[in-house]
């Protein structure tokens, strides 16, 4: 926070700004090298083709502007991406998803040989059929492609192993945490919670930390009265009349009708990078090392969310972090279900199509009847909130309910950055907007509100990483995604969400991840998924590049 304007203990600052200035400051990237393209092409032409060259330049800048300038609905060139992106998906059914089956994928493929040379019109339109499904089935869906297991066995941590294609590999393990809330807290409390939290992430984020990423996720269900129901079975009096059992059970009914209530999980992720490796030598060869040196981690983490004011604390199992991917793609199966999960089996059939929502085929497992889940994501990023002053219950109404009587996960992606680095690039920044305040402002001009926004935004996140506050950065993105049983409920609560977001939590928009989001829902599974990790300078690579992973010949 700046030193004029500091607000009082347990409010904050947040938005104004999403992403660090690059060689053309905060401008649009595309429309930036697209116009230094344009131009060298331009004055590579214009010797041979002269004016004409010059004013097809000019045109093609005029274009490229419009075509790149955004809007509330995007720009025409991202919703043309969208929808080649959607097109592609359909006609390849990369859209779908099957779990595998290698018995099914076994028989498909053999008689897709038998019947190659078949001229039959029959043949020809089961082929098809065979193909499709062929090409649908795989080993994992969209939203966790690439994960597979370090540690899976029964009664251990989950130790999930990622390697999306195009990223760094990591590895990821979910905590299910009581959160620090719990019934009627004072004021006082909730700031102290919060302090914690912030302390904790502080000192998860040194530069000798291997972990780098942590994902609050809070699932907002219904209420279950099945424990209630259990203690009725074993309790009540056998002579009661029917009357009072019916009305028993008309209260249970009454008293969890619109209720919801919340489930909590953390996520750490670990990027498997050189570093690692080399620490992992320490506890010993090959993945026997990785394990050992994770075991140390994840106590570690434990800890830490005790001392931020947990209740409890315990690291999913394999098949419990499964489970809980299973649920959340089909809400029908309870939370904590396991007896049928097995950690490699985490997808359930998607029949693709949608272009607006991630459409799942599932089974109620207490009736075995069909049922079908719509799920829709949008993230939320810095740059789409509202700057004000917040306090820490800022999206209570987001998770509460009040207004929103639908299933949803909310969570956060929050990307430790080191305070030398991060202090850096507050540095740059400053100077950055600061430069491109005084050049708007030049010859008595009236600056743009974007600019001093930007300034201001600034000049508090390098108060805040002064030297000595204990303070470290931050690279976070949230993502919430919302369930319903059909498509209409699932429109009518796209609508009910954006305006709480709007009127009661102060996000201006919402970004929904349309044309691909079967991928985008395993943005709030608790896996890690979904963060573009931040760019270091030049001179942050070459101080990790020299401090390399410590010496070898060390304990620890």
């Amino acid at each position: 926070m700046s030193d004029t304007q500091q607000p009082e203990r347990g409010v904050f600052i947040l938005g104004g700004e999403g992403s660090h200035r690059g060689l053309f400051g905060t401008q649009n990237k595309t429309r930036a090298w697209g116009t230094v393209a344009i131009i060298a092409l331009g004055m590579v032409f214009t010797p041979s083709f002269g004016w004409v060259a010059i004013v097809a330049a000019v045109l093609a800048v005029g274009v490229l502007i419009v075509v790149s300038s955004g809007t509330h609905n995007g720009s025409i060139l991202e919703r043309r991406r969208r929808q080649r992106r959607y097109r592609t998906a359909r006609q390849s059914h990369a859209d779908e998803y099957i779990p595998y089956d290698p018995d099914r994928a076994a028989l498909l493929t053999t008689a897709l040989a038998q019947t190659r040379k078949s001229k039959e019109k029959t043949d020809r339109e089961a082929r098809g059929a065979w193909a499709r499904e062929l090409a649908a089935m795989r080993a994992n869906p969209d939203g966790c492609d690439g994960m597979g297991w370090l540690q899976s066995g029964r009664g251990v941590p989950g130790i999930a192993w990622h390697g999306p294609a195009g990223e760094e590999p990591y590895l990821s393990v979910a905590f299910a945490v009581s959160g620090q809330l719990r019934g009627m807290e004072s004021p006082e409390n909730v700031i102290l919670g919060a302090e914690a939290f912030g302390a904790f992430l502080a000192s998860k984020a040194a530069p000798s930390s291997l972990l780098r990423v942590v994902q609050p996720v809070t699932r907002v269900l219904p209420a279950d009265t099945a424990l209630q129901e259990f203690w009725v079975l074993n309790n009540i009096d056998p002579a009661a009349p029917d009357w009072a059992k019916a009305s028993y059970e008309e209260v249970l009914l009454e008293s969890s009708r619109g209720a919801m209530v919340q489930r909590h999980y953390v996520v750490g992720r670990w990027p498997l990078n050189s570093r690692f490796v080399q620490q992992a030598r320490k506890y010993g060869r090959g993945r026997d090392g990785w394990r050992k040196l994770m075991a140390s981690e994840i106590e570690s983490f434990r800890r830490g969310l005790l001392d931020c004011r947990n209740g409890w604390v315990e690291p999913l199992t394999a098949r419990g972090t499964a489970a809980v991917i299973r649920h959340m793609q089909n809400p029908s199966r309870p939370l904590d279900l396991v007896r049928d999960v097995e950690p490699t089996s985490v997808g359930e059939r998607s029949p693709g199509g949608e272009y607006s929502a991630h459409v799942v085929d599932g089974i109620d497992p207490e009736t075995g009847q069909s049922v079908q889940w719509w799920h829709r994501t949008a993230a939320i990023r810095a740059d789409n909130l509202t700057v004000a002053q917040r306090r820490p219950l800022w999206l209570l109404d987001l998770l509460v309910g009040r207004e929103l009587d639908v299933i949803r996960t909310v969570t956060f992606h929050i990307e430790l950055v080191p305070a030398v680095e991060a202090r850096h690039a507050a540095r740059r920044d400053l100077v950055s907007d600061m430069a491109t305040e005084v050049s708007e402002t030049a010859n008595g001009r009236i600056p743009l509100d974007e600019g001093s926004v930007r300034v201001a935004a600034a000049q508090r996140r390098r108060a805040d990483l002064a030297e000595g506050s204990g303070h470290h950065g931050t690279n976070w993105v949230g993502f919430i995604t919302i369930t319903a049983d059909s498509r209409d409920q699932l429109a009518m609560a796209s609508r009910e969400l954006a305006e709480l977001c709007a009127n009661e939590v102060g996000i201006q928009k919402l970004e929904w991840l349309d044309s691909y989001q079967p991928a985008a829902s395993g943005t709030t599974w608790p896996i890690g998924r979904g963060l573009r990790p931040h760019t270091p300078t030049f001179g942050a690579r070459v101080m990790r590049m020299l401090a390399g992973g410590g010496d070898k010949e060390a304990i620890a």
